[in-house]
């Protein structure tokens, strides 16, 4: 499959790149995706949650009326979950949501990814970006010379470039990340993939 390459002014340069059918072009796993994206889900979570339980609620230890003769249940703690003010029955604790994958499913998930917006005609390949300083106008301009100002974009480069970073950061709908940093959550989230022109070969390289 070869794809043009654009210039930054959405213009084609007249090069085209070759992607290679065994990471642009399998059979899509679905099922190695959905467990990519949920351990990248469940990675995001803090687990911090905690609620006291009745051991963990302050309040008089005195039982609270006499055991038989008043026509209800009997009732021994006010910290019991019964009442309003008692502990929680089986309440959330601090846990750690992370499970392990093994990096060949990892691997076939991304590619999936990958494959899925190639044959969406949903990824584009564009000139390795220079941005002589951090601005968001230029970035933005980007966008619109490209016709992605309105759509979810993640831009694969090939090594950090401060400028570009810093350029994007504050648009909410725009990320770049560097080939190392590639998930398969961030290119299915994305309505329009774009790498770089270096960026491809890195990819196929560190995928194949």
């Amino acid at each position: 499959m070869e794809v043009a390459v654009l210039n930054q002014s959405g213009a084609e340069t007249g090069r085209k790149v070759s992607l290679t059918d065994s990471v642009f072009g399998i059979e899509p796993n679905d099922h190695a995706i959905y467990l990519d994206v949920k351990q990248y889900l469940a990675n995001q979570r803090q687990g911090t949650h905690k609620a006291k339980e009745r051991a963990e609620i302050t309040g008089s230890t005195k039982k609270i009326k006499r055991q038989k003769g008043t026509g209800t249940a009997r009732a021994g703690s006010i910290k019991s979950p019964i009442f309003r003010g008692g502990g929680r029955v089986f309440g959330p604790r601090p846990r750690n949501y992370s499970f392990k994958l093994n990096k060949k499913l990892k691997t076939l998930a991304r590619k999936s990814a990958l494959t899925y917006k190639a044959q969406d005609n949903k990824l584009s390949i564009l000139e390795d970006l220079q941005f002589d300083a951090p601005k968001t106008k230029a970035f933005v301009q980007l966008l619109s010379d490209l016709k992605l100002s309105d759509a979810k974009t993640l831009f694969v480069v090939n090594e950090t470039n401060k400028n570009v970073v810093l350029s994007s950061r504050n648009l909410q709908k725009s990320k770049v990340v560097t080939v190392d940093q590639v998930n398969t959550y961030d290119v299915l989230n994305a309505d329009s993939l774009i790498l770089s022109e270096s960026a491809v070969e890195k990819i196929e390289n560190l995928l194949k």
